[in-house]
């Protein structure tokens, strides 16, 4: 029986729609259950998020061009309700829809030099990852209003939250890499070369500029430092953009160059690498690839709202409403939070010109990761004066 069981049954209980018992054995029963309702509707809302991330591109992309951008795809019919049918069709609601039914309905051809196993199993290892680190997630949290104890909103709260997360999804590096390689082909193998060196390069940017994160929520809170919880609860009030800017800076360029977005998308590069990595896949598998670039972005949204944003916190030293709307509200909070990075990192990509590779690792080695391991020591040096005095 834990925690996050009872929160549940809390919440559900708090809504009035009926009480749920909580002796211990139908708790272990009715947790299991609500358990996997959340997990398949998290995993649900982030796919439709992505195809609705698709939509946001286009719109973002057609404003900074000065285009319209979709407007037209629609049902049959569906413009008979005045003013429904307008909404939805004028802002392109149904394009995303649209577009998925075409990835998945057209023919899919398989070149004949591909190595086929393999071929099959890149789109998989490339989306898999970034759906299992949806587990460690805490997207809000439930304070008791009787007692005042905030429990984490998540799945599983594991000690090592945030390594965990880092080391699982940049594990989907690995299923660009099989791409390319199994392709045989010399530009989709180049391509996959460039993402090897790359991930492995900015990772160590993303880790050494989290770490002042994690002193500081060291000496802030008994709490596990490591857990994505304990972060986000001791920026209450202060957020961690305001404590280490910094790291903030050298997180948010290496998460652009994690997911291969402009101006880090060099992988993509249709200049000199025609289509990248899935230069040689197509239809349904193609848009396995999308919904994983788009996912990652999501992902990466909603994680750098819970180590620099304040995660579900509404504003700096504004206290959390408790019981089940202060758990709402914080969700809302922190989703609006992650839509506002996406929209950044949209933004960015229309804005500025691609780097070439050799810049790319420039300015991760030359650059960043300095800059980010004397940001580290700084830190160090801070926080154990703190202690001392």
């Amino acid at each position: 029986m834990n925690e996050f069981s009872l929160a549940l049954i809390e919440c559900y209980n708090g809504w009035g729609w009926g009480q749920l018992p909580t002796d211990p054995e139908s708790v272990a029963v009715t947790s299991a259950i609500l358990k996997a309702i959340i997990a398949v509707g998290i995993v649900l809302a982030t796919m439709g998020g992505c195809l609705y991330a698709v939509l946001l591109e286009r719109k973002v992309a057609a404003w900074c061009q000065g285009r319209v951008g979709p407007c037209r795809t629609t049902f049959p019919m569906l413009m008979w309700f005045p003013v429904v049918g307008r909404i939805l069709t004028y802002c392109g609601f149904i394009q995303p829809l649209a577009d998925g039914g075409k990835l998945f309905l057209r023919e899919e051809p398989i070149p004949g030099h591909v190595t086929k196993w393999l071929y099959h199993l890149a789109p998989c290892l490339a989306l898999a990852p970034a759906l299992v680190t949806l587990v460690m997630m805490p997207f809000t949290s439930y304070i008791d209003p009787e007692t005042g104890k905030e429990t984490a909103m998540m799945l599983c709260n594991m000690n090592p939250g945030f390594v965990f997360v880092v080391a699982v999804s940049s594990l989907g590096a690995y299923g660009t890499i099989l791409a390319g390689w199994s392709s045989n082909s010399k530009y989709p193998f180049l391509a996959s070369m460039r993402i090897g060196a790359q991930v492995i390069s900015y990772e160590l940017c993303i880790v050494t500029s989290i770490l002042p994160i994690v002193l500081l929520t060291a000496a802030n809170t008994d709490a596990n430092p490591l857990s994505f919880f304990s972060i986000v609860s001791q920026q209450s009030d202060w957020w961690n953009i305001m404590l280490v800017p910094v790291s903030a800076i050298i997180y948010f360029s290496a998460m652009l160059a994690e997911m291969g977005r402009l101006p880090f998308d060099v992988p993509e590069s249709e200049t000199d690498t025609v289509g990248g990595f899935h230069t040689e896949y197509g239809t349904f598998k193609f848009g396995l690839f999308f919904v994983g670039e788009y996912l990652h972005i999501i992902l990466g949204s909603i994680i750098f709202t819970l180590f620099f944003l304040g995660g579900w916190h509404i504003l700096p030293f504004l206290p959390q409403i408790d019981g089940v709307w202060g758990s709402v509200l914080g969700l809302c909070c922190l989703l609006f939070k992650a839509f506002c990075l996406m929209f950044l990192i949209v933004w960015i990509r229309w804005t500025l010109p691609r780097f070439r590779f050799d810049q790319v690792m420039h300015l991760c080695w030359k650059a960043l990761l300095p800059i980010a391991i004397v940001n580290l020591l700084a830190y160090f040096v801070i926080v154990t004066f703190i202690d001392l005095a």
